[in-house]
């Protein structure tokens, strides 16, 4: 049976303010700064998905609990971007090293640092 792709469900700016307990301007002001990004409708009705959603709780912990600026929240969060693609990058990269190694390939002779030579045989 073919699992179904659910469709992504968005929250409207109202609700997302009601839900997190803030101004609609302060999402307003997260969008025009760069730490949000929600989604447009047609009409260009700000569209709030699950992951603006999950980034908002983390701008919102790190202002309310720790006591960040938006300059430091912007940096946090560029750097935690940053470390998820590098995470990203590293499982690929893994990935198709762990399938080399698989069809018995290993690292490729090309990308040696120094050329092995072939030990003579007891034969010689």
């Amino acid at each position: 049976m073919a699992r179904q792709r659910q469709r992504p469900r968005y929250l409207l700016i109202s609700r997302v303010a009601e839900r997190f307990n803030i101004h609609p301007q302060t999402l307003r002001l997260y969008e025009r700064e760069g730490l949000i990004m929600p989604a447009r409708s047609a009409g260009n009705t700000r569209l709030y998905d699950d992951q603006t959603l999950e980034r908002l709780e983390t701008i919102l912990t790190l202002t309310r609990e720790m006591g960040v600026n938006l300059a430091g929240v912007e940096v946090i969060l560029n750097m935690r971007d940053q470390l998820e693609e590098l995470q990203r990058k590293l499982h690929r990269a893994s990935g198709r090293l762990r399938r080399q190694g698989a069809e018995g390939r290993g690292v490729a002779r090309r990308y040696a640092l120094v050329k092995l030579r072939r030990r003579p045989s007891s034969e010689d």
